[in-house]
């Protein structure tokens, strides 16, 4: 299994194998399950103090903010996954 790597803004890299969803923040249980690991202390703030656009929940039950939007995130997991499957 090999390590696919997602840049979710300003130089922040996750673990594309870790990713289970990729989600925007508006909705009353996306903000509960931002709350809740905040208090579990499992919240990863990458946005740098900008607007949270994407709510990035991984199997581990860590929640990452970034600032781009979710299909941007998942553009960028498509396009490395695309470029992995071209190299097999």
């Amino acid at each position: 299994m090999d390590i696919r790597l997602i840049n979710i803004g300003f130089g922040n890299i996750v673990s594309g194998n870790r990713v289970i969803a990729i989600v925007s923040p508006e909705s009353a249980p996306i903000k509960r399950i931002i709350t809740d690991a905040r208090e579990r202390g499992e919240l990863i703030d990458a946005t740098y103090g900008r607007r949270t656009r994407a709510v990035i929940v991984t199997d581990s039950g860590h929640v990452i903010l970034s600032a781009i939007q979710p299909e941007t995130v998942a553009n960028r997991f498509l396009l490395n996954k695309d470029s992995r499957d071209e190299d097999d």
